[in-house]
């Protein structure tokens, strides 16, 4: 991929989240952490896969790599594509409040820069599918994964989630407010409850109770 921000080192990244630079922000952070799940589901799949003990799981588990592949790369494009979406928005607010042109921007550059956490919130649900998937499939010695794939994909979906809000509170047209808002929240109804089960049961079985 080639990409400014997702090009970086971790440690250039980092720093460059930490700076006053206007982006990556939470969104971007959102998606490497979403993306980063996405990696530990495929990585239990990679080290399970070929293995005798999980044969009757081979066409799922190629399935499972092929599938978390996709997710962890659209994941990391979301990136710079949050980036993309901020930028205007910034530029949008810097509008003098007197210019008669800034209410219309600034309304289409909040719409634009609520995209790109929605489909970080629907990947990141694709991708707790699969680490449910691999609590069963993959192998036991790499259940921790398993669960802090989930946690970390749990943590992006909702932090993708406050980016939405953040910006369908500013909009004047409540009605396409309300649709992002509802959106949101099934998608939060749906898979954080899903990322949590996951990583619990995961809690569970390491610390051997129940």
């Amino acid at each position: 991929m080639n990409s400014e921000l997702t090009q970086k080192s971790c440690a250039d990244f980092a720093q460059v989240l930490a700076s006053s630079a206007p982006v990556p922000g939470g969104g971007g952070a959102a998606a490497l952490t979403g993306a980063l799940g996405a990696a530990l589901g495929s990585m239990v799949a990679n080290l399970t896969v070929g293995r005798k003990v999980y044969a009757q799981y081979e066409e799922d588990l190629r399935s499972i790599l092929e599938r978390g592949e996709a997710l962890r790369t659209g994941l990391l494009a979301l990136v710079e594509r949050d980036a993309a979406g901020f930028t205007p928005l910034a530029r949008a607010y810097a509008i003098p409040k007197d210019d008669p042109a800034r209410p219309e921007t600034l309304e289409a550059a909040t719409l634009a820069a609520c995209e790109a956490p929605l489909e970080m919130m629907r990947l990141c649900g694709q991708a707790i599918q699969l680490l449910e998937e691999l609590l069963e499939k993959g192998s036991v010695t790499l259940v921790s994964d398993v669960g802090c794939g989930a946690l970390c994909c749990g943590a992006a979906l909702e932090s993708a989630g406050m980016n939405i809000f953040v910006n369908t509170r500013t909009l004047r047209d409540r009605q396409a407010a309300s649709r992002l808002d509802a959106q949101t929240d099934v998608l939060l109804r749906e898979y954080l409850p899903r990322a949590r089960q996951v990583a619990d049961e995961v809690t569970r079985r390491v610390r051997r109770e129940g």
